[in-house]
């Protein structure tokens, strides 16, 4: 296919973030009443530091079992390494990062690891629809 779609044509630039020194629980409650699945985690200058999952937080209930559950900050729980792309990255080469982990969203930087964006496979639904259309934009009719 030669038509090219990059990721910051789809990207959101808005978007809930957390600071690794903040309480899990306190990142929990945001992740709830916002309807996330995970959130970024960012220092004061908005560099990449990890991101905090659904599953990540399931460590609390493991690590709690039956007795009460362990406190923490969101530096506590959260993957740390990150696995980011630039805005200029192809959304069919997200897709297949897609395709290789179970991410629900992909993290978008800049050369030195600062938050940019993110692309979640929705956004990829409406890439999908885009090139479809396009495609048929090609198709001639027949007479």
């Amino acid at each position: 296919m030669s038509v090219r779609f990059p990721v910051k044509e789809f990207m959101d630039t808005t978007f809930v973030t957390l600071q690794p020194e903040m309480d899990v629980y306190k990142a929990i409650d945001i992740l709830l009443d916002k309807g996330l699945t995970s959130a970024v985690v960012v220092d004061e200058r908005r560099k990449i530091v990890g991101i905090l999952s659904e599953k990540d937080c399931m460590t609390i209930l493991r690590e709690g079992g039956y007795h009460q559950l362990p406190s923490g900050m969101v530096s506590d729980y959260m993957t740390s390494d990150v696995i980011t792309i630039t805005p200029e990255t192809d959304v069919f080469e997200a897709a297949d990062q897609f395709m290789k982990h179970y991410f629900r969203r992909l993290v978008v930087a800049d050369e030195n690891n600062h938050l940019l964006g993110q692309i979640t496979r929705r956004d990829l639904l409406r890439v999908i629809k885009k090139v479809r259309k396009e495609e048929k934009k090609k198709i001639a009719p027949i007479l």
